[in-house]
């Protein structure tokens, strides 16, 4: 059996364009589930009324540190999608593998560690769903990002 150490997943084979891609589409997908096409929608489940005073400059720290999430994110997800390349459970196909895989981790541990908001903390279910089919279509659109490049 081969023995991994923590440094090994550096040393991936990972096409980092594609992880930058993949981040910068993450990032537009959630500006327009926020913005253009579900704005409305998640301010008024979110229980958000915009003054009128708010600037673009003002939401930079914010903007910074959600493009350095979803870096991390493109690379754990492009990580876990080279490991399990050549797996004999999936199809082959990497374009499939790695929309399954993306499905996984967004069901497995995405999906079920938010919903702790909901059960102990009483977040707004109907909120937890918009955010929860936002991160569906970010995950699936990162997979097949990583896939694709």
């Amino acid at each position: 059996m081969k023995t991994y150490y923590l440094g090994s997943i550096f040393m991936l084979p990972i096409n980092y364009v594609a992880v930058l891609v993949a981040a910068v589409i993450a990032f537009i997908i959630g500006f327009l589930m926020h913005g253009p096409v579900a704005g409305k929608l998640w301010m008024r489940l979110a229980d958000v009324h915009p003054t009128g005073n708010e600037k673009f400059s003002d939401m930079i720290p914010q903007m910074i540190w959600n493009i350095i999430v979803n870096i991390v994110t493109a690379y754990a997800l492009a990580a876990v999608i080279v490991l399990t390349t050549g797996s004999q459970y999936l199809t082959g196909s990497l374009l499939h593998d790695a929309i399954a895989v993306s499905l996984i981790i967004w069901a497995g541990f995405l999906l079920t560690s938010t919903s702790i908001n909901v059960i102990w903390m009483k977040a707004s279910f109907k909120l937890w769903l918009f955010e929860a089919f936002s991160s569906l279509i970010v995950m699936l659109a990162m997979g097949a990002t990583i896939a694709l490049m």
